[in-house]
């Protein structure tokens, strides 16, 4: 969710830039810093981000520079016209002679400088920024694209290790239930003199045993979820929030198979497995 892009304008005398900058967020977080007299742009453009952006703290800078035309003077040919035109009427009555040419300009709205030369109406000037916006807008989800196809083979590999975990934990001998009475035995005998016990009554134990020490569930709903990941991952798009929720069910499973663990080698693969989880659920807090 992390990037930079700078989009610029300019109509007349004035420069517009707008730079944006993202980075990682749980939700979508809008900061925006505007220019003088600018406040009323904020609505439009967080709407416009919002349509965009679905997760990701992003600072919107926006400067509008009219300086480049500051010493610009402009002769205003409609204001001109008019001063004339009253002047004509003017002499219709009284017999005076044409005012100097430094007089007429003196008059307020024949000469333009600075920003009124190059002044925009509020709809221009609106249309204008949101233009600009737009392309700087386009070029931050290039940068966020790039960054998530990085990103998305990087958790693929997380989810390689995490799907050859629970094949090794499948395949532990632990889980077998010939294996968990011969145990059942030896701990009998290492507790009493007489290790006698009726074959119906140990089978009985072993298997109330290997019912609870069943990590079968545990295993199908992780491949369940590891197929689900890498479905989201493929389909693309705003998958963020729902590979964080995947994040937790593959630690909650994790944590249920190493709770049932009979034998010290598959806690240690459980153990393996959460590692492994929890390097996935960091990387899914960079994608959108």
């Amino acid at each position: 969710m992390t990037g930079f892009a700078r989009a610029e304008r300019q109509l007349g005398d004035m420069r517009l830039r707008v730079e944006l900058k993202s980075v990682n967020s749980r939700g979508l977080d809008l900061r925006l810093r505007l220019g003088p007299g600018l406040d009323a742009l904020e609505i439009p453009l967080r709407q416009l981000l919002s349509r965009s952006l679905a997760r990701g703290a992003i600072n919107l800078v926006l400067t509008l520079d009219r300086s480049a035309g500051a010493g610009a003077v402009r002769l205003n040919q409609q204001a001109l016209a008019g001063v004339l035109a009253a002047i004509a009427q003017v002499r219709q009555h009284v017999t005076t002679d044409l005012p100097r040419p430094e007089g007429i300009l003196a008059l307020p709205g024949v000469l333009e400088t600075g920003e009124e030369a190059g002044e925009i109406d509020e709809d221009q000037q609106t249309e204008l920024v949101l233009d600009c916006a737009r392309h700087a807008l386009v070029s931050l989800q290039a940068a966020r694209r790039q960054e998530g196809a990085e990103i998305a083979a990087v958790l693929l590999s997380h989810l390689d290790t995490i799907a050859d975990l629970v094949l090794r934990a499948e395949a532990h001998p632990s889980r077998d239930r010939a294996k968990i009475e011969a145990r059942l035995r030896e701990q009998i005998a290492a507790l009493r003199d007489d290790a006698s016990l009726p074959q119906d009554r140990l089978a009985q134990e072993a298997l109330l045993l290997a019912t609870k020490a069943d990590i079968q569930e545990e295993l199908d709903r992780l491949r369940a979820h590891i197929a689900a990941a890498r479905k989201l991952i493929g389909d693309g798009g705003a998958v963020g929030r729902r590979l964080d929720f995947l994040a937790q069910e593959f630690n909650r499973e994790a944590n249920t198979l190493c709770a049932k663990a009979n034998a010290v080698e598959l806690t240690a693969i459980g153990l393996d497995l959460k590692a492994a989880i929890d390097q996935l659920r960091e990387q899914v807090q960079n994608v959108e």
